[in-house]
């Protein structure tokens, strides 16, 4: 799964470490993918759009759209 090296600063590495190994990680390389996965999926989303959504399938249920 990982086959890719990344350069991290020293520094940033060992908090890397420290917070995966604090929040159950199974390794750096897994935390790190998962912040990546979820910063992406943040970054790409569109709130306005999910919000919008949101709302029309609350009007739908109070009945006010069909």
């Amino acid at each position: 799964m990982f086959g890719t090296k990344i350069r991290l600063p020293k520094e940033l590495l060992q908090r890397c470490k420290q917070h995966a190994a604090n929040a159950g990680y199974a390794s750096v390389e897994e935390f790190v993918a998962h912040s990546l996965e979820k910063e992406i999926r943040r970054a790409t989303s569109n709130p306005r759009l999910e919000a919008n959504e949101a709302l029309t399938e609350r009007l739908k249920g109070l009945g006010y759209l069909e």
